[in-house]
């Protein structure tokens, strides 16, 4: 009897797309998009580069894929029964949580042919459809939802609280110095950003500071809204 052994598979082997998008994200959360080269993540794959192009040809093409796979999450929520505002919502809050997932986000959307992210173009399409049935006019829902997007970017931008790169250990230290910083203002010209320096005291609540934002951002556009006439 002659035994017939399968070789074991190798690294390429079992290479997915899905796999080289998220430690090429991972590359470029950590040390920015100049850091992703095919060169580099084949390395850290442990593949030769050869390997990367089954999947993504070029850099440009990787980073499409990379914001099609980031952008892929963001949805509605297709329950009928929702109203617009509620899957609008959902979609900006879907946003948000991959850009604080994803660092290098922003800066994806920017480098990148957005016409070209097939799951890009159907967010903005769903988008679109909801905003048709809160009343604004096509081109109007575009610019509603373009704000919406540079809204998000924006939300987590100023998100507030310790730099990321202050160690845990100084944390409190780095809360003592904003707070003396704003306390040492004149207090006769300045007495709100005085007063401010309390929030300096403990870490703010991030959350409710994401919550807040969209709450905002979202309040707006209904308010909006309320002015034009509902879709049929």
């Amino acid at each position: 009897m002659y035994s017939c052994q399968v070789p074991p598979k190798t690294s390429a082997d079992r290479l997915t797309r899905t796999a080289v998008a998220e430690r090429a994200l991972r590359i470029g959360d950590e040390e920015g998009l100049e850091a992703i080269t095919i060169r580099r993540l084949a390395q850290d794959l442990g593949v030769t580069p050869m390997a990367l192009y089954w999947h993504f040809k070029n850099k440009d093409e990787l980073l499409l894929g990379l914001t099609d796979h980031v952008m892929s999450e963001v949805r509605a929520d297709r329950t009928a029964d929702d109203p617009w505002p509620a899957q609008l919502r959902a979609m900006v809050e879907a946003l948000v949580r991959a850009m604080r997932q994803h660092p290098c986000m922003p800066d994806l959307l920017h480098a990148v042919d957005k016409k070209g992210v097939e799951s890009f173009t159907r967010a903005t399409n769903d988008a679109l459809a909801l905003l048709e049935r809160a009343g604004f006019p096509l081109e109007e829902g575009y610019w509603v939802a373009s704000y919406l997007l540079h809204a998000a970017i924006g939300l987590v931008a100023a998100q507030p609280g310790c730099p990321a790169m202050v160690p845990p250990d100084q944390v409190e230290e780095w809360l003592r110095k904003e707070r003396l910083q704003l306390e040492s203002l004149p207090a006769e010209r300045y007495p709100q950003m005085v007063r401010l320096a309390d929030s300096y005291r403990t870490l703010p609540d991030t959350e409710r500071y994401f919550d807040f934002g969209i709450d905002l951002v979202i309040g707006a556009v209904e308010k909006m809204a309320a002015t034009r006439p509902v879709a049929s």
